[in-house]
């Protein structure tokens, strides 16, 4: 049997027998520095290329740390800087070596590791080449991609070949930023590159490839987005509202928002809070955003402690509560192994037990007659085609018009769930994020939860 049978069969029995894995916390932001890797950027005196010391990483270091955090599933990907300094045949065959070395240990791991592969980029037909061998022959899960390759950005045409190949093997990408090029080393002065710099750099990559419409044009490629979505909560707004206008001009082409955004997902490396969570929300569905940790780049006593806190905000959170088991792993799970039958089940609700809440929202002037439209029309048809949905009432306030207060009464928050995932309310979300110029999601406490029963049952509201 050759060595790259051997693994291919090893990785391919030890996918399949992932579905056995007990529910546990599945990271799929954590990183493996392998002993070429690190030769090679001696070699090339590039170790602190990211302005940052390449931390110290051993399989054994891994296993302690997932044990410690109580992680069942890591998906491994490689660092920054990229393995690239000029010479393609020298990047191709460290790149090989990276991803033999890493296949080999997830698949002795006995079902606790997938990897991503790592791709000799900016050397776009080497990268081709590795990137068939790894998905097709070595079993791995997906491949990394960085925010930029020596100053190849996605989203650029000479990446075409290499999109067109990933999304016929329907590969998942997942994305991590590198040290934008050019660079101005003055900008990290006292700043590392994590602090600021990487968000950027991630949002730019996205916009990039929201700009030729590369996830929109390749819909079996699945973006895996760190840190929470970097910057792009708060930037597609007003990407969405400037678009417009740069395309008025002929400064801009076409953008499929909705066909684009479908195809992310998002991990919360670095950024794991309700708060970041409900961020998300607003640009994304539930199911698309995955737990990260950043390993080893932050210590494991941190990285256990932030888990903990963000367990309890999630169980504090009565919004995020019925979603925290697909937060921290089935999403995860569905989307590198498409076991559907991972998705977790809402514990069961109290009967009468409602969901209350005020959306607090604040809308650009120029956009208030159409958001009005638009959020009294999807409002009527939840509650028409929803049984989970009590009510979605929109008020406008008198002496600002512009500022809407929503009352939104679910059955449970099983409801409210299932309510996020339809059709109707991803059309409202979608065509009305560049109107919205800032959200507030209020939980509310009924006083009178027996009587808001009697209230509130839709039957009594039938024709």
């Amino acid at each position: 049997m050759t060595k790259r049978t051997l693994l291919l069969t090893m990785s391919v029995v030890a996918a399949i027998s992932l579905s056995a894995v007990e529910p546990q916390v599945v990271d799929v932001h954590s990183h493996f520095i392998t002993g070429g890797y690190l030769e090679l950027l001696k070699r090339h005196d590039a170790l602190m290329d990211e302005l940052y010391p390449i931390p110290e990483w051993s399989e054994d270091a891994l296993r302690s740390f997932m044990e410690q955090v109580g992680i069942g599933l890591s998906v491994l990907t490689s660092t920054a800087p990229q393995p690239h300094f000029g010479d393609a045949a020298e990047s191709a065959a460290v790149c090989r070596a990276m991803n033999d070395e890493i296949a080999v240990l997830a698949a002795k791991s006995q079902r606790r590791l997938l990897w991503c592969a790592t791709l000799p980029l900016p050397s776009v037909p080497e990268a081709v080449a590795e990137a068939e061998r790894a998905l097709g022959k070595l079993g791995t899960a997906g491949v990394k991609l960085p925010t930029n390759a020596r100053g190849l950005y996605l989203g650029s045409p000479e990446l075409d070949p290499l999109m067109e190949v990933l999304d016929r093997l329907k590969a998942v990408v997942i994305l991590h930023p590198h040290r934008p090029e050019p660079f101005n080393a003055s900008l990290a002065e006292g700043l590392p590159l994590a602090m600021y710099e990487y968000h950027a750099e991630t949002t730019r990559a996205l916009s990039r490839l929201f700009a030729r419409n590369v996830p929109a044009r390749h819909p079996n490629i699945r973006f895996v987005v760190p840190h929470a979505g970097a910057f792009l909560p708060l930037a597609l707004p007003r990407m969405k509202a400037v678009h417009p206008i740069v395309r008025a001009k002929g400064l801009a082409d076409e953008i499929d928002w909705e066909a684009n955004m479908k195809s992310l997902w998002f991990d919360l490396a670095g950024s794991t809070t309700a708060e970041n969570v409900h961020r998300l929300l607003e640009i994304t569905t539930p199911d698309h955003i995955l737990y990260g940790s950043d390993f080893p780049y932050a210590p494991p006593k941190a990285l256990t402690a932030n888990l903990s806190r963000f367990r309890a905000e999630l169980e504090a959170d009565p919004l995020l509560k019925p979603l925290a088991g697909d937060i921290l792993g089935g999403n995860a799970r569905r989307l590198f192994l498409g076991d559907a039958k991972e998705a977790s089940v809402p514990a069961p609700q109290p009967a009468g037990e409602m969901l209350t809440r005020i959306a607090e929202i604040e809308v650009f002037h120029e956009f208030l007659q159409e958001y009005l439209a638009a959020a009294s029309t999807v409002g009527a048809e939840s509650v028409a085609k929803e049984p989970g949905v009590i009510c979605i009432f929109p008020m406008q306030r008198k002496e600002s018009p512009n500022i809407i207060r929503i009352v939104e009464i679910y059955r449970d928050e099983a409801a409210y769930k299932s309510h996020l995932a339809t059709p109707h309310f991803l059309k409202y979300k979608e065509g009305t994020l560049h109107m919205v110029k800032s959200l507030n999601l209020v939980p509310m406490n009924p006083l009178d939860a027996p009587n808001m029963n009697r209230i509130f049952r839709k039957k009594q509201w039938k024709d």
